[in-house]
């Protein structure tokens, strides 16, 4: 499971690169659930074949991660908003592959969490 942050800008190609940063051979994607709509999620879904997860925003709060940005925590309620995503897009038992990577173009993030049971 990848979590993937986004920013308004970002572009399938972004997402495609954090994705390949994070070593990721994943079959689905955790996004934000007011991420649902955005183009460059659905460009690369459609086009990679992937699953997308929608998430909803308050079931980041409180959840521990790797990375932590004061920034993120304040709004979120946890320390990344990618690294979270994977931890509740695959499910109780789940751990972080590593910590969050960014895009060459910084509009993405991706993070990939397996579960323990797998």
């Amino acid at each position: 499971m990848a979590g993937i942050g986004l920013r308004a800008n970002a572009r399938a190609d972004s997402i495609a690169d954090a994705l390949a940063r994070a070593g990721g051979d994943v079959a689905c994607l955790a996004v934000l659930a007011d991420k649902a709509g955005h183009p460059a999620l659905r460009a690369f879904s459609a086009r990679a074949g992937m699953q997308v997860r929608l998430v909803p925003r308050e079931s980041l709060a409180g959840i521990v991660t790797l990375s932590r940005s004061s920034r993120i925590e304040a709004r979120f309620g946890t320390g990344s908003v990618a690294e979270a995503l994977a931890l509740v897009g695959a499910g109780p038992g789940a751990r972080l592959v590593g910590p969050r990577v960014v895009s060459h173009d910084g509009l993405a993030t991706a993070a990939i969490a397996e579960r323990m049971d797998e």
